[in-house]
């Protein structure tokens, strides 16, 4: 369990600070782009918190030691329990007849936001790695 968690603790509080910006800022604008397209918001401006930093961070953190294809598939897991859950408690709210209801099918609307939110982990951690050589290198 603690070669799992080690890379939570051995990661420089500077490099938590822009795990934490970044995604801080990820989340405020694609649940923007969410409510501008139409297509998904979260029901409390909280969520943006409490799904991007305090969850898909450390899971971002977790993940990175592995290739993106791994980050990827774990991603499915971890953001399948995430947005089936919200949907499901009402806390996350689809528009009606948006534009992935569409083309997917509103059946397979929380299928497809786990498929696409799942790039979050491999191309978060990438984005983060390059921010983190620039602003501290």
């Amino acid at each position: 369990m603690q070669e799992i968690l080690s890379p939570l603790f051995e990661l420089p509080w500077q490099k938590w600070m822009v795990y934490i910006v970044f995604y801080g800022i990820w989340g405020v604008a694609m649940n923007q782009l969410g409510v501008s397209a139409k297509i998904a918001r979260f029901k409390y401006k909280a969520q943006i918190i409490s799904c991007y930093i305090l969850y898909m961070v450390p899971i971002s953190i977790l993940l990175s030691p592995l290739p993106w294809y791994e980050q990827y598939f774990y991603g499915l897991f971890f953001m399948g329990i995430l947005e089936l859950g919200g949907y499901s408690i009402k806390s996350s709210i689809a528009y009606e007849n948006n534009i992935l209801d569409k083309i997917f099918s509103p059946r397979n609307f929380t299928l497809a936001m786990t498929l696409f939110f799942s790039t979050y982990f491999p191309l978060g951690n990438w984005i983060v790695d390059g921010l983190y050589a620039a602003i501290f290198s």
